[in-house]
C-alpha cells in the first residue's frame, strides 16, 4: 500500500489536513485506532461542538514558542471555516460573543469533514493501529495492523493526552522523540479543580450553584491571568468556564483569587447599603447579589450575619475582602479524565510554522493538539486544528 500522504489521527486536525491535501491531488490515507472518526469532536461543547471563535487570534494561545501559531492562524481564519459550515447547511448559534456552536449536534461537523474527505478522494482506515513509523529514504514506512504502508509523507495528528476514555494516548509524543524532537512538559488544561476535604464538603453542599466571578492565579505575590466568566460548584470542587480558563495558568501550590462580585467595589457598596438600609442584615444584602444558597453559605462559613448599622468600617472591609478576593488553594485538578486539552507537547522550534514539517525531515509533520500550542476555552482549539490542518495540507 503506497500513498502520497498518511495522516495518523482521524480527529479535527487530521481530517482537515487530509481533505485539503486530497483536493490538491494527493493520494491520502487517514488511519486511526478508534472505531469512529472525530470522537472528541462528537463530545465537545456538550455534544454541540464549539467549532470556532470569531475573535480567535494568536493572543488566545499558550506556547513556549508563542510566535509559532501566528502564520497558520492568519492564513486560515474563523470566517473561512464558517463559510464551509454554511456551505454544508449546518445551522449554528452564537452562545456568547464569538463562540459558535452547532444548533443541533456535533455530528454535523464530523459529517461535514467526512463528506469533504470523500469528495477529495481520501481513504479512511479506522480500527487500525500503527505499530512503527520509520524513515525510508525520501519517504516513510509504517507498520500497521493492516500491514505495511509506504508514504511520501506522514502527518502526526494524534492529539494530546486529554480524555483517555476517547482513546487519547502519548503515541504522537513517542514518534516525536523517536525522531529527535523535544517534547515540552505536558499537563491537563481547561480542567475543573478539586478541593481539600473541608472545602470539598462545602462545595458539595453548593453543587449546581453557578455565578459570574472574576478569577486570577496568585503566585509569589504576582497575579497571573484574569477571566470574568461563570463559576460552577460541583460535588468534587469548582468548575465552569472561569475555572477551566484559569486552569491553564494554575500550577500545584498556587492559590486562586476569586472575586464574587466582579465589577463592584464591595466596600463602597456595603457602606452605601449601611447608610440607606441600616436595619438590613448582611445576608439579605448578599442574597440580592449572589445565588441565595451561596449567600447563606458565606454567612455560615464566616459566622457573621450582623445588622449593617452595627458594622464598623473594619467589619465591612473584612466582608469586602471575602467577596472581592476569596483566596483558595485547590488540592489539584480532575486531571486528564476531564481535561479538554493538553498544555505542552511537541516543541515547535523544530517544526516549520508554514508547512509543519520537521526541520531536516520534511516527510514528517505534526499538527493540532500534539504540538505545544494550546488555546483558551471557547472554540480556539478547534480553530487551531482547522488552521494547522489546512496549512500542512496545502504544503504537502
Amino acid at each position: 500500500m503506497t500513498y502520497d500522504v498518511v495522516v495518523i489521527g482521524a480527529g479535527a486536525a487530521g481530517l482537515m489536513c487530509a481533505l485539503t491535501a486530497g483536493y490538491a491531488g494527493r493520494r491520502v490515507l487517514v488511519v486511526d485506532h478508534a472505531n469512529r472518526a472525530g470522537r472528541k469532536i462528537l463530545m465537545s461543547g456538550g455534544g454541540r461542538c464549539n467549532f470556532t471563535h470569531l475573535a480567535s487570534t494568536p493572543a488566545n494561545f499558550f506556547s513556549d514558542n508563542p510566535h509559532f501559531c501566528i502564520s497558520a492562524l492568519k492564513r486560515y481564519r474563523p470566517e473561512h471555516f464558517l463559510e464551509l459550515v454554511e456551505r454544508h447547511g449546518v445551522d449554528y448559534v452564537e452562545k456568547t460573543p464569538g463562540q459558535l456552536f452547532c444548533a443541533d449536534s456535533a455530528k454535523q461537523i464530523v459529517g461535514l469533514l467526512l463528506t469533504e474527505c470523500e469528495w477529495a478522494g481520501v481513504e479512511i482506515a479506522l480500527k487500525t493501529s500503527v505499530e512503527r513509523v520509520e524513515r525510508q529514504g525520501e519517504g516513510m514506512r509504517l507498520a500497521t495492523s493492516r500491514g505495511r504502508i509506504e508514504a511520501g509523507a506522514v502527518v502526526v495528528a494524534t492529539g494530546g493526552l486529554s480524555i483517555p476514555s476517547m482513546g487519547a494516548t502519548g503515541f504522537g509524543y513517542a514518534i516525536a522523540r523517536q525522531f529527535g524532537l523535544a517534547v515540552t512538559p505536558t499537563r491537563p488544561a481547561l480542567v475543573p479543580f478539586t478541593l481539600t476535604s473541608g472545602w470539598k464538603a462545602r462545595a458539595a453542599d453548593l453543587a449546581g450553584v453557578s455565578c459570574e466571578v472574576g478569577v486570577r492565579v496568585g503566585r509569589d505575590g504576582a497575579a497571573l491571568g484574569h477571566y470574568r466568566e461563570p463559576m460552577l460548584f460541583t460535588h468534587r470542587g469548582l468548575s465552569g468556564p472561569a475555572m477551566l480558563q484559569i486552569s491553564s495558568y494554575w500550577q500545584p501550590g498556587d492559590e486562586l483569587v476569586i472575586d464574587l462580585l466582579p465589577g463592584v467595589d464591595a466596600f463602597e457598596a456595603l457602606c452605601a447599603a449601611r447608610r440607606e438600609t441600616p436595619k438590613r442584615r448582611v445576608s439579605a444584602w448578599l442574597a440580592e447579589r449572589l445565588p441565595k444558597r451561596l449567600a447563606q453559605a458565606l454567612v455560615e462559613w464566616h459566622g457573621d450575619d450582623a445588622i449593617l448599622a452595627e458594622c464598623g468600617n473594619a467589619r465591612l472591609q473584612a466582608w469586602a475582602e471575602r467577596l472581592g478576593a476569596w483566596r483558595l488553594k485547590p488540592a489539584g485538578t480532575e486531571g486528564w479524565r476531564t481535561a479538554e486539552v493538553t498544555l505542552g507537547g511537541v516543541d515547535t522550534r523544530a517544526v516549520s510554522s508554514k508547512t509543519f514539517a520537521v526541520e531536516g525531515l520534511p516527510q514528517l509533520r505534526f499538527i493540532g493538539e500534539v504540538l505545544d500550542v494550546t488555546g483558551e476555552l471557547g472554540g480556539h482549539n478547534f480553530q487551531w486544528a482547522w488552521a494547522s490542518g489546512v496549512a500542512c495540507g496545502r504544503a504537502l
